[in-house]
């Protein structure tokens, strides 16, 4: 039995910083099954941000006329080279990571599956170690419903890895991953049919929302079929056939993407061989410090359920550093929600929608301007979607706000931030910004709540 002063299962965004930082003050075993970096690095944000780039660059070339520039016919995206671009980004995001550990003589890098032989036992290949603190950050990965085991489909993952274009891309799922990943395939030329159990997109968000981003999908000829709640596949030669029975529709592609959530990796830890406790999903509880019930064992990232984003994972981060290290003082509890859509034009989202304010019984005012009357958005000849403001009638603060719209992903920080300072609207409203930006139509918007 190695003992260490520190186990890390996962080496994500949460659990490699973590490593370095506890490295300053004992030893660190980092534990990794697959590629380091986790899902943001190998098939998460960068990947997939590479591809939407190359996915805006192939709209460029078939817009040109629009803009008064004559751009000659027969652009063409090569996903061959499209995946090469992103193989060299992952690559060298990979090898820093690598060789970062190699020279700290603090960490231990264990190749393989961790699992746990006891609470402050772990198993990895033919080593078994220990200590007193661990740290669970296996992350998680896509959902595959029993119905479509059965068939060849792609994942987040698996569909990085195509070097042919689909000629008809068929998604499950009308949420962030699939809405992403069928625009940007619409826009390297296949087919592009997205399939939704619900009666809208992004059902979490205001229906404005939803319905914006389904007009500006269909505007794209992506074909979305909602409601779909009894779905059969089938696969032969000729590629799969999904049929949705309530409504007696029957689809037809080459290629089937699976895009119905995401699951803790926490199957393969046996923590039955231990006193953690964890939900029916396979999510470990944690308290407003990422620790579980057992003294030393925090699960941190998406596997603890408090968060499914690269941000949050690395404020797990920093709240176990501060706990173990600092003053306690950083909490899950006092995180504000916010995150981003990135199809195009993106959406930037923070804190409630209107949806939720109210169910909260909250007295709320509304800002909303569309893009096509900010006039930096018809300058550049994208004037889809619009900003939105939910404000506390009582305390004239931001409860949260979007933004869907041309540099919507990058504008919403300003909001977040004066929700943090908790400062009032108005902080915003006079204050004098750029112009001519899109951002300078905020405090227009703030100007005539309802």
């Amino acid at each position: 039995m190695k003992k260490f002063d520190f186990i890390i299962i996962g080496s994500g965004q949460a659990g490699v910083p973590l490593a370095f930082s506890l490295s300053k003050k004992g030893t660190v075993a980092l534990i990794e099954k697959s590629f380091l970096g986790g899902t943001c690095v190998n098939n998460g944000c960068i990947p997939t941000k590479a591809y939407v780039a190359s996915a805006r660059r192939m709209w460029d070339s078939l817009h040109g006329e629009d803009m008064g520039i004559e751009i000659p016919a027969g652009a063409k995206a090569n996903l061959e080279k499209i995946k090469a671009r992103k193989d060299i980004l992952v690559k060298g995001s990979r090898e820093g990571i690598e060789k970062s550990i190699a020279s700290n003589d603090k960490i231990t890098l264990f190749r393989g599956e961790a699992h746990f032989i006891s609470n402050y036992e772990i198993a990895v290949n033919d080593d078994k170690i220990s200590a007193k603190q661990i740290f669970i950050n296996v992350g998680a990965r896509a959902m595959i419903p029993a119905d479509f085991e059965h068939v060849d489909y792609l994942t987040n993952s698996t569909i990085l890895e195509l070097t042919k274009l689909p000629e008809h891309l068929i998604i499950i799922g009308g949420s962030y991953i699939g809405l992403e990943f069928g625009q940007m395939f619409k826009r390297f030329g296949s087919k592009v049919t997205i399939i939704e159990s619900g009666d809208r997109l992004i059902n979490k968000e205001d229906e404005n929302v939803s319905d914006a981003i389904a007009t500006i999908l269909q505007d794209e000829d992506i074909t979305i079929a909602f409601n779909a709640k009894d779905i059969n596949a089938t696969q032969d030669s000729n590629g799969f056939s999904v049929k949705i029975k309530g409504v007696v529709k029957e689809f037809k592609g080459s290629h089937l993407l699976l895009a119905v959530g995401r699951s803790p990796n926490t199957d393969t830890l046996q923590l039955e061989n231990t006193s953690i406790i964890y939900d029916e999903k396979g999510y470990v509880t944690v308290d407003d410090y990422c620790k579980t019930n057992i003294e030393g064992i925090f699960a941190i990232g998406d596997c603890n359920g408090k968060g499914a984003f690269t941000h949050t994972s690395y404020n797990d981060f920093q709240i176990v550093q501060e706990y173990i290290l600092g003053d306690k003082k950083r909490k899950i509890s006092d995180r504000i929600n916010t995150y981003g859509l990135f199809i195009d034009p993106p959406l930037g989202r923070v804190g409630m929608t209107k949806a939720e304010a109210t169910e909260k019984g909250f007295s709320i005012l509304i800002g909303h301007r569309p893009m096509s009357k900010v006039g930096r958005a018809k300058e550049k000849g994208e004037t889809k979607g619009f900003m939105e403001a939910i404000i506390d009638a009582e305390t004239n603060q931001f409860l949260g706000a979007c933004v869907l719209g041309v540099g919507g992903d990058e504008i919403i920080s300003g909001i977040t931030n004066l929700m943090y300072a908790k400062q009032p609207y108005t902080i915003l409203r006079d204050a004098i910004h750029i112009h001519p930006t899109v951002s300078e139509l905020i405090p227009t918007m703030l100007e005539s709540l309802k």
